[in-house]
């Protein structure tokens, strides 16, 4: 029998997961954007710094999108942790949220 207290761990161990593999991706892309400056500063040519720009586009935008969907499972796995004690979002200001990565 599954208890709340093994459910809560397994759920922190996941969020873990999800925050430090989200940290990565955004030092990835932290790493990728320093790349296309010096592209630019070099003078290279467009077709290459655009394509390294969509990378670290497309990079932020999992970044984010993975943040969102953490924050919506941690709200439905419990909702009342999750808040830290603020109101928890509303579902409009959750897809408000979501959409503003588009």
């Amino acid at each position: 029998m599954t208890t709340q207290s093994d459910a809560t761990s397994r759920s922190r161990a996941h969020a873990s997961a999800d925050v430090e593999a989200t940290l990565n991706r955004l030092r990835r892309a932290r790493g990728q954007l320093a790349g296309v400056i010096g592209m630019i500063e070099q003078g290279r040519n467009c077709k290459d710094v655009v394509t390294q720009l969509a990378a670290v586009s497309k990079a932020l935008d999992r970044a984010g999108f993975t943040i969102v969907a953490t924050g919506l499972r941690d709200c439905l796995d419990q909702p009342d942790a999750a808040t830290g004690g603020t109101p928890p979002m509303t579902v409009d200001e959750l897809e408000k949220l979501f959409l503003s990565l588009a």
